[in-house]
């Protein structure tokens, strides 16, 4: 699921991709629902693709969704984005309590945070990565 929404730089909120066109992509912001074109040019990331520092490695952004599910029972985090940075990072040392404190800062905390609520607020609330084996079963069926 998180292979499709993306985020793009210089626009809030996150997107959910609907269809290829010539130089861009037709895209869906998850919190209005109105759809647009992000063009080449426009630094587009799939959540998918996304992780956070660790002392040790990196961890996968669903995994980390995943942990924020499990701490709030699927409901929004109630810690506003725009939070004191030591909150934040007070809060995400309760869902990943290896997070590197010198490599991910509290834009990104507050960014988490934002997205994550967003994708509740969407409906959206499986973070695992099993998509991608989908479209070989895809393949397979036709």
């Amino acid at each position: 699921m998180l292979k499709k929404i993306l985020s793009i730089s210089g626009r809030s909120g996150l997107y959910r991709m609907v269809a290829q066109a010539r130089g861009a992509l037709v895209v869906e912001a998850l919190a209005t629902g109105k759809r647009g074109l992000a063009y080449s040019h426009d630094k587009v990331t799939s959540l998918g693709d996304i992780a956070m520092y660790t002392q040790s490695d990196e961890v996968p952004l669903s995994e980390v969704l995943t942990k924020i599910k499990e701490k709030e029972n699927g409901a929004p985090v109630a810690l506003s984005p725009k939070a004191d940075k030591e909150e934040l990072r007070t809060y995400l040392a309760s869902v990943l309590p290896d997070f590197d404190r010198d490599r991910v800062y509290p834009t990104d905390i507050a960014k988490l945070i934002s997205w994550y609520n967003i994708l509740i607020q969407s409906g959206i609330t499986d973070f695992s990565v099993q998509e991608e084996a989908a479209p070989e079963d895809d393949k397979k069926a036709e």
